[in-house]
């Protein structure tokens, strides 16, 4: 009787383990894992067994509205839900992610706090209003763009290299700790001002339609990418960004004075400065060229190797046509009278 009884509760027991659930609610959710093999029918539940040691899931573009369930997979490293109709998940308990892309949905809050492993964080274009990565300091890539944030603590976030916070309503962005950052978008704002002067890795500045009165990107000498469209400038020089192959500066009304003399004019790939009815001047490395190249600016524009305005760096390199020297040959003293010259030239003398 003592061993049947220990038979039926060493059997019931072992059932009980085997038959542990995790409960699916939404069937398109579980769909998607019967596709993956981690189920057999559609009935509301998964065997926890065939999920809490997966480390990878990908269900993106799966229509799935509900995604309970989500917290027993508790080893998944990279988890994708892409593109669909979710408002709400639970990643709390998913500790082990490195790698978190929810975007194209319709979340309108999400606590990642949990997740301080976190290096790629992707929640673009959901409804967003605020984010805390604050507890995320591994973080290297986050997307949070076409949400509808107000504000954007990345302070913590030392490691990023890659932000993409564009179509937000983020009115001051401090991006002074991400000294590694190599991509900044955030286009589409309502920022005033913005301070890269900490972000000499930057090679790709986006910060088209916003607010911005000036703009300093001397200290980015890695910049291959500005686009500055739709702003207040009033001013842009970029004569310390050598690596310079794309600027779009159109539209800023306000701009009266434009440097582009950085010595690599020739690589550029795309030149556009029109919509700039006060700019009349623009400085570049060849007239010659610049005029056959690039044809996107105003009629009222033209380009010149020295501008003599704010944005001029260094003196004016002029020939000396007018040069007299007297009395010529002489033992002693000598005159040189220089003729004609702008004020500020410098004059070399060269003996020959």
């Amino acid at each position: 009787m003592k061993t049947l009884l220990s038979f039926l509760l060493v059997f019931t027991f072992s059932n009980l383990t085997i038959a542990q659930t995790t409960a699916i609610p939404d069937a398109n959710f579980e769909q998607a894992l019967i596709n993956l093999g981690l189920d057999a029918t559609i009935d509301g539940q998964v065997l926890t067994a065939n999920i809490d040691t997966l480390t990878s899931l990908d269900v993106s573009f799966k229509n799935i509205s509900d995604l309970t369930g989500i917290e027993a997979f508790i080893a998944l490293i990279y988890f994708n839900c892409r593109y669909n109709q979710i408002t709400n998940i639970d990643v709390t308990q998913n500790t082990a992610l490195t790698s978190l892309i929810c975007a194209q949905n319709y979340l309108t809050s999400l606590d990642v706090t949990q997740n301080i492993i976190l290096t790629d964080f992707q929640c673009y274009q959901n409804q967003l209003t605020s984010l805390d990565v604050t507890q995320n300091n591994t973080l290297s890539k986050l997307r949070c763009d076409g949400n509808s944030l107000t504000s954007l603590d990345i302070t913590q976030n030392t490691s990023l290299t890659y932000l993409d916070c564009y179509e937000n309503n983020l009115t001051s962005l401090d991006v002074t700790q991400n000294t590694v950052l190599t991509h900044l978008n955030c286009f589409y704002n309502q920022l005033t001002s913005l301070d890269l002067t900490q972000n000499t890795a930057l090679s790709i500045l986006e910060c088209s339609i916003n607010n911005l009165t000036s703009l300093d990107v001397t200290q980015n000498t890695a910049l291959t990418d500005l686009g500055c469209t739709n702003n207040l400038l009033t001013g842009l020089d970029v004569t310390q960004n050598t690596s310079l192959t794309i600027l779009e500066c159109y539209y800023n009304n306000e701009l009266t004075c434009l440097n582009v003399k950085n010595g690599n004019n020739t690589n550029f790939l795309l030149f556009v400065a029109i919509g700039n009815p006060l700019l009349t001047c623009i400085e570049v490395d060849n007239v010659a060229y610049s005029t056959t190249n690039w044809t996107n600016i105003d009629p009222a524009s033209s380009f010149s190797t020295w501008c003599n305005n704010p944005c001029s760096v260094g003196i004016e390199e002029n020939s000396l046509s007018n040069l007299s020297l007297y009395p010529n040959p002489t033992t002693g003293n000598i005159t040189i009278d220089l003729g004609e010259v702008k004020q500020g030239v410098k004059a070399t003398l060269t003996n020959s």
